[in-house]
């Protein structure tokens, strides 16, 4: 369709339109006459369709209002009265993104699907909850997400409980997230920026009803609403519904919710705050130092890109100056920094990990007198042109991995839009490159320095310090306040909370009557695709090698993975692999320094990047290979380049620089433990694994907890261990890169192929050709149930073992299941009544099954929702609407859209797991006709894996002590 501006198209006026040529679209800016609403339509040919409406909500304190909201707004509406409509969309959808988003001054409630009924589906149910939710008629929404006065009898003690409650008492118990949540306080202290939009647990108990409501009944209009809406699909249609459906009832009214820039402050302030650590870990080492900038203007397109990589040339770059200056001064153990553009006023922070409070003044001298310095001497043009290069790549490629990358670009959308400027700003990039490339013949960057950093006032050096038995300290206030708010209610007003307990938990156990589930629209099993994507995978030959070869349009870019075998590497040397992975391209080679292989890389590829990964055997029990994987990529002009750098590394890579060394372990160890904190639902099912099973036992040495206590005792005796190290990666690096241990992985079109086999060539001098010789891996495996020890307020609790070698076997049925266990049986027991932010199971084909429960308030109560699974599953009933919509949601996983070279990964993976065409074809079979009875079979495998009672919990340290009875150990990881 033809459209002019000015045209009102069902209400809708088009005010603009243009060719958004970096991302192959066409943008139409509508606004409703009517509402007021503001609708930015991108039309391309891509399938992978997104919506998305959000709202400007501007947190008017910490209570979270705006978080809280967006939960509950998916709970139940006036067309969809189930409980949670989100939810069962979840279990019965084609989707291929459902979420919704809380960020500091906006909430956002995406969708996409490449079904345009789907679609329709989803953005229905998606505009009724945020326009006509069920929170008016139904307080306990408010309770059940938000918070509440749990009390279940009146002898008892009251605690708080609610979903949001107990996920931002876990986000709370990250020392980083703590950091930079009272960056922003104190960064913008008078203005919305300053206040916690997710919510801060201590004031989340504030909030009432009335201030809930009125937060919907100001916020939640059209006349504050941005609809974006990204692919192929039928704009018309689109506007028709939309307009039909739910804007003509609405009036436009003003909007009182403008964004306002924070006045610049006089001078710098100094701020510290404490965070928790546990009682057995010591307080030296572990002081956070930051000085942090408000900085920029969200909608300037040029700040905005410029600054980002001015961000990657001071601190994220190898060759960093800033960091490097930092680091050789030796002031804590890890740099990081933080670069906020979701903001109208983006901020910018420098950060040093595993530090101490005496050393805030040297920190800030390294730093300012660093930029100085870089000001005065200028930055080195080829990390310049590395920075440049390497953020246009990533634009251009628009590889956003299993994230639709219309919701990526929905999301920049708002960062101009939001403050009233056009939403296609930050898509339009080439002009601004092109501004943005006279750096490397002018002081660009420098300059920025001086202004933004140098001579910016409006910053604040915070420090945050550890401090023990915080926890138990404000837990022992909360628990004093509400003795002091129960002594103060009468018998009946205790009676009448115990009531209210009872019929909130009463009404989260109760199943939704089949008349509301049936409301919420639904596709059939027609719309399902009959085969599986056969992804292409041709076997070739190159260099003696020999090559997976993945024919897929790629846009003249070529993607190239090497898998080396590391059963070539003795079991004593297996962390060290996963070591030489994380060093490689961060070191230098004979031939260049570490900075300048960096610069390099960033110059002329997409990347190189190296992993530890490992394949298990569909076919034969027990097997497993585990690969290096070099990973590659380039412009396909650029290929040779890749090549010879691919080759420096993997042959020249040196392990001289003992500070460069010492410095990577140090980082690892920080971040690894940033891992343990904030996803210790999967280091747990990691840890878990590892005792039952010796492929979980070789990555749990490459990338878990073993793998982290591998590394901090490096980081203890590295002096003492720096020349045997040395040797190790050595030996390591020289057994694994051999030509004979070798598989290409290549993902590109015919051109890109032929440029692969002309410029591969050069690798050919740096792989050693020899016989690999095999080790057979021995892993000893003992039931040892742990508890890792943290100051987390929360748990992350992981059971499970493998079906397999109870004599079960893996069918397409599991994945049934896995839905149906995850959405509905996890989900009500441990999320809805229990209060958790999230549980979750899963089957995989090599036999691993386990349960992992994420911010948990319970431990006890999660394991027996985990025991009593059996029974669950033994008793399941639904009839063919509810299996279709279970069946609908798991094929919408396993259907996912990938990129090209997502698909060449995963063609290389089918080949090293030993899984066929005909496999899949027959899992997909097993899932599209799964039975109640196939389901209920199952009851007998969950029964048998629960009772081998293998046990993993990572979780706050009295709350495990208090269960030590569950464990062979309690380990306080963190020393």
């Amino acid at each position: 369709m033809k459209l002019e501006e000015g045209q009102i198209l069902h209400g809708f006026q088009l005010q603009e339109k243009g060719a958004v040529e970096e991302i192959n679209s066409d943008g139409y800016l509508f606004v409703h006459k009517n509402s007021g609403a503001k609708l930015y339509y991108l039309a391309n040919d891509d399938d992978n369709k997104v919506f998305s409406i959000s709202f400007r909500t501007p947190p008017t304190d910490s209570t979270g209002l705006p978080h809280i909201l967006e939960h509950a707004v998916l709970c139940g509406s006036r067309k969809f009265k189930a409980k949670d409509p989100f939810i069962e969309l979840a279990k019965g959808s084609l989707n291929t993104f459902l979420n919704a988003m809380t960020f500091s001054d906006k909430t956002m409630y995406p969708i996409a699907s490449q079904n345009p009924q789907d679609f329709k589906n989803l953005m229905d149910v998606y505009l009724d909850a945020v326009f006509y939710p069920n929170i008016y008629e139904d307080p306990d929404i408010l309770r059940q997400e938000g918070w509440y006065h749990e009390l279940e009898n009146p002898s008892d003690d009251i605690k708080y409980n609610g979903v949001v409650y107990n996920e931002m008492k876990g986000a709370f118990s990250s020392p980083d997230q703590i950091l930079f949540r009272k960056i922003q306080e104190h960064l913008f202290p008078d203005n919305i920026y300053g206040n916690e939009s997710g919510g801060d647990p201590d004031v989340i108990p504030e909030l009432t009803y009335e201030d809930f409501l009125d937060y919907h009944r100001k916020f939640y209009h059209p006349s504050n609403a941005y609809i974006y809406i990204y692919g192929n699909g039928d704009i018309e249609e689109h506007l028709q519904f939309i307009n039909e459906e739910y804007l003509k009832d609405f009036e436009g009214k003003e909007m009182d919710s403008a964004i306002s820039i924070h006045p610049p402050f006089n001078s710098p302030r100094r701020v510290t705050e404490p965070y928790p650590i546990s009682d057995q870990e010591n307080e030296k080492n572990k002081t956070y130092l930051s000085v942090n900038y408000a900085v920029g203007d969200s909608r300037d397109p040029e700040f905005y890109l410029a600054f980002d990589i001015l961000n990657h040339i001071l601190l994220e770059s190898p060759a960093a100056p800033l960091k490097k200056a930092l680091l050789d001064a030796e002031i804590g153990e890890d740099v990081l920094s933080s670069y906020d553009e979701s903001l109208l006023q983006h901020n910018f922070s420098v950060i040093v990990k595993g530090a101490n409070p005496e050393e805030e003044d040297r920190f800030l001298n390294v730093v300012y007198g660093s930029l100085e310095k870089i000001i005065e001497e200028g930055i080195d043009k080829k990390l310049i042109e590395g920075a440049i290069n390497a953020a246009e790549f990533e634009l251009r490629e628009a590889d956003y991995g299993r994230y639709p990358k219309g919701l990526i670009y929905g999301i920049k959308t708002m960062d101009t839009w939001l403050y009233d400027e056009h939403p296609s700003v930050h898509l339009q990039y080439d002009k601004v490159f092109k501004t943005i490339r006279k750096a490397l013949t002018t002081d660009y960057f420098e300059k920025m320095i001086e202004k933004y950093l140098l001579n910016n006032n409006h910053q604040v050096i915070l420090t945050l310090v550890p401090e023990k038995g915080m926890i138990q300290k404000r837990d022992e206030e909360v628990k004093k306040e509400l003795r002091s708010y129960k002594e103060q209610l009468s018998e009946e007003e205790l009676d009448a909370l115990v009531q209210e307990t009872k019929t909130l938990k009463e009404k989260q156990a109760a199943p939704d009557s089949k008349e509301d589930l049936e409301s919420i629209p639904q596709l059939s099993r027609e719309d399902i695709r009959k085969r599986t994507e056969k992804l292409p995978r041709e076997i070739r030959s190159n260099l003696d090698m020999k090559v997976l070869y993945a024919e897929h349009y790629t846009n003249k870019i070529l993607y190239t993975d090497i898998a080396f075998d590391l059963r070539v590497v003795p079991q004593e040397l297996i962390p060290y692999a996963a070591l030489l992975a994380k060093l490689l391209g961060r070191v230098a080679t004979k031939h260049y320094g570490y900075e300048d292989i960096s610069n390099e890389m960033e110059i002329y590829t997409g990347g190189i990047g190296f992993r530890v990964e490992n394949f298990v055997d569909r076919k034969k029990e027990g097997q497993y290979y585990p690969k290096m994987i070099v990973q590659g990529s380039a412009l396909r002009d650029k290929s040779r380049r890749l090549f010879e750098l691919m080759g420096e590394i993997m042959e020249n890579t040196t392990f001289e620089n003992k500070k460069r060394i010492r410095d990577i372990i140090k980082e690892m160890k920080s971040r690894l433990e940033m891992v343990i904190q904030s996803e210790g639902h999967m280091v747990a099912v990691r840890h878990l694994g590892a005792h039952y099973s010796e492929a979980e036992m070789f990555m749990e040495q490459c990338s878990g907890i073993t793998f982290y206590k591998f590394i901090a005792a490096l980081d203890e005796d590295f002096e003492q261990r720096f020349e045997d190290l040395q040797q190790k990666l050595q030996r390591v690096k020289a057994l694994t890169f051999n030509k004979q241990n070798g598989i290409f992985v290549v993902t590109g079109d015919g051109e890109d192929y032929q440029a692969f086999e002309k410029n591969s060539k050069v690798l050919e001098e740096h792989l050693t050709d020899e016989a690999p010789k095999l080790v057979d891996y021995h892993f000893p495996l003992k039931q040892n149930n742990i508890g890792i020890a943290t100051s987390s307020k929360v748990q992350y609790v992981a059971k499970g073992y493998n079906f397999k070698e109870l004599g079960y076997e893996y069918t397409g049925h599991l994945q049934v299941l896995k839905t149906i266990i995850s959405l509905n049986y996890l989900w009500n027991k441990i999320r809805i009544e229990g209060g958790a932010y999230g549980a979750m199971t899963n089957f995989s084909r090599n036999g691993n099954m386990f349960f992992t429960s994420y911010r948990d308030p319970h431990l006890n109560k999660t394991i027996d929702t985990y025991n009593k699974a059996e029974a669950y599953v033994r008793d399941f009933e639904a009839d063919e609407r509810e299996m279709t919509k279970y069946i609908l949601g798991t094929i919408s996983k396993v259907d996912a859209p990938m990129t090209p070279s997502a698909k060449g990964e995963k063609a290389a993976t089918h080949y090293f797991c030993n899984i066929t065409q005909e496999d899949l074809e027959k899992e997909r079979e097993e899932i599209v006709t799964t039975t109640v009875e196939d389901l209920r079979a199952q009851a007998d495998l969950i029964r048998d894996v629960m009772a081998k009672d293998y046990l993993c919990v990572v979780g706050n340290e009295h709350k495990l002590e208090e269960n030590k009875h569950l464990f062979n150990e309690i380990d306080a990881i963190f020393k």
